[in-house]
């Protein structure tokens, strides 16, 4: 089902990629935006970006063709720090790269539907602790 917050530009830029893993790809987008349908989907770095108030806070790593990931930032030049334990993630999903970075690899569509739920949970808090915050 394509959800009604899908950016067309998106779209027509996953219909150019002709990637392997399209189905999964959409499976997450639509899990990001019926979490937080008030995102506004783009393009940034070759991928699906999510941002609030006009701010980067979720960003999908799609290529190489057989890497899925979402990453979860403060935005490109944010000085914030995030403790981890702000953001619960009881199935031990999220990987810190750094104080106000942490990503979830996606090897297969089954990590996707058997942690929808908690993933979901991760989103919703990573755009409110962004807002907490003050993240830029």
């Amino acid at each position: 089902m394509k959800h009604s917050n899908f950016s067309i530009a998106v779209t027509e830029f996953l219909d150019q990629s002709n990637l392997q893993r399209r189905p999964e790809i959409e499976l997450l987008r639509e899990v990001i935006l019926e979490t937080c349908p008030n995102l506004f989907e783009s393009i940034k770095w070759n991928g699906p970006n999510y941002s609030d108030d006009g701010k980067d806070r979720i960003s999908m790593r799609i290529f190489p063709n057989n890497q899925l990931q979402l990453i979860f930032h403060l935005g490109a030049k944010s000085t914030k720090i995030v403790e981890p334990s702000r953001i619960p993630d009881s199935l031990g999903l999220l990987i810190w790269k750094s104080a106000d970075r942490a990503l979830i690899d996606f090897p297969n569509s089954d990590r996707i539907l058997s942690t929808k739920t908690s993933l979901a949970e991760i989103i919703q808090n990573w755009i409110q602790l962004n807002k907490e915050i003050g993240a830029e």
